[in-house]
């Protein structure tokens, strides 16, 4: 079974560029640059995905050989690593042919005029992804700007057998997660129903997009950002709620004593995505077989709906001299079968696809999981119901404002809407500084 652990840390990897005041985004590409070149094509991949060469060598023997399409993996690091890389080499004429590519990043890398719009070549990939997953990779325009590679869907974890010992029920609404999460401490006042964490931005942006929020938008020629929108109030004031009375804990995630916890039963529920059997394998090792996970909680008993929580995509780049060649590659790579699979094996990832998601990749659960069998099944249709995501130029200055602004107002118990509008205005400031024109 694919261990699905190194998407856990999907924060902060758009890295802005000042770019002149009306440069919204950039097509990349002519029509004339997409179209497929005559003649065999030798194309180069930055991606940071363990046995990509693999999955690639399937390629190369295969539909590759017969249409003279080879592909060389270059292995590289991923985050803001690789695309301040991207954005360097594309400066000199040089990058790479195909480059794997966060949902979060696309923006950056369209406003450099880094990545093609591939639209003419996707074919009918669209019919592969869900609406939302797809979405992210078009920016809500026309343009295909990468094939989705593999997501991220939020997921309720929680101790099966502590929620029996303590008489409690999966919340299947928000207002009914505060009131477990109450109801526990009244039974037991050292043990927590969760904790809120401002150490990984992604989660709050993955429940802020649950909430049906849209940090970034567009108007006309500008940007807009909401990120203090109504939604995102909403998410804000419930965590910050339940945060300042005490009803769960306050401590960041990834540390020893975060660890522990999960380790000892002090923590009970963990709000994550499906990658959350790896780091539990690692994190709670005593916990096998107790966890289980459900759908996350709704704001209204009426909707069924799914935040994201990382995730990539593989663009094809401007800089390209077989632009179309690399995009038969990339739909390839990410909507055949036998792909698919030997992506999930080799490389651990949890398919954007939706046919991947229940493939024989997938036939049995986690082995941290052993107990609940329809794990993936579970998995597979809450990754339906992922909402629409909002990325803009500038996600690593909102990110990196979110962890100290939040991670003060968690730690001192104080108001998270002010460090909500920390958030938008430190946001907002930096793309004008930087030359963007922003709709106020």
């Amino acid at each position: 079974m694919p261990n699905i652990t190194k998407h856990r840390r999907f924060v902060a990897t758009a890295v802005a560029v000042t770019l002149g005041a009306t440069a919204l985004a950039a097509c990349g590409g002519s029509d004339d640059d997409s179209e497929a070149q005559s003649g065999p094509a030798s194309l180069t991949y930055w991606t940071w995905t363990p046995g990509m060469d693999k999955v690639v060598d399937l390629w190369n023997k295969g539909p590759g050989k017969e249409q003279q399409i080879t592909v060389t993996v270059k292995k590289q690091a991923s985050g803001d690593t690789l695309v301040t890389k991207i954005l360097t080499a594309h400066k000199a004429g040089k990058g790479p042919d195909l480059v794997q590519a966060e949902y979060q990043a696309l923006p950056t890398l369209v406003s450099n005029d880094a990545v093609a719009d591939i639209a003419k070549e996707a074919g009918d990939a669209k019919s592969k992804f869900a609406d939302g997953v797809w979405q992210q990779t078009t920016l809500g325009s026309d343009a295909v700007y990468a094939i989705p590679q593999d997501i991220g869907p939020m997921m309720f974890y929680y101790r099966e057998d502590l929620f029996k010992k303590y008489d409690l029920t999966v919340p299947k609404t928000w207002d009914e997660f505060a009131e477990t999460a109450r109801k526990l401490k009244k039974e037991d006042s050292d043990v927590d129903l969760t904790t809120f964490s401002a150490n990984d931005s992604g989660l709050f942006a993955g429940l802020a997009q649950q909430a049906g929020a849209k940090w970034w938008t567009t108007e006309g020629q500008k940007w807009k950002v909401g990120i203090d929108d109504a939604a995102t109030q909403k998410v804000a004031d419930f965590w910050g709620g339940l945060v300042k009375e005490g009803a769960i804990d306050n401590q960041p995630m990834y540390t020893p004593a975060w660890n522990k916890a999960l380790n000892t039963g002090k923590q009970i529920a963990w709000v994550s995505a499906v990658w959350a059997p790896g780091t539990l394998t690692t994190a709670a090792p005593d916990t096998k077989g107790k966890w289980k996970v459900a759908p996350l909680p709704q704001w209204s008993s009426s909707e069924n709906t799914t935040g994201s929580w990382g995730g990539s995509s593989t663009a094809v780049t401007t800089d390209s001299n077989n632009k179309g060649a690399a995009a038969k590659f990339a739909a390839w790579l990410n909507t055949d079968p036998e792909a698919l699979t030997a992506l999930a094996k080799e490389g651990g990832i949890y398919p954007a696809a939706t046919t991947a998601q229940t493939s024989d990749a997938f036939t049995e659960p986690p082995a941290f999981f052993s107990n609940q069998a329809d794990f993936y099944t579970t998995a597979s249709e809450i990754a339906k119901t992922t909402a629409p995501s909002a990325w803009g130029p500038n996600v690593n200055v909102a990110y990196t404002t979110f962890k100290d602004a939040f991670g003060a107002a968690a730690k001192n118990k104080s108001d998270f809407g002010d460090a909500l509008t920390k958030m938008q205005d430190d946001t907002v400031a930096d793309m004008k500084k930087q030359g963007f024109e922003v709709a106020e």
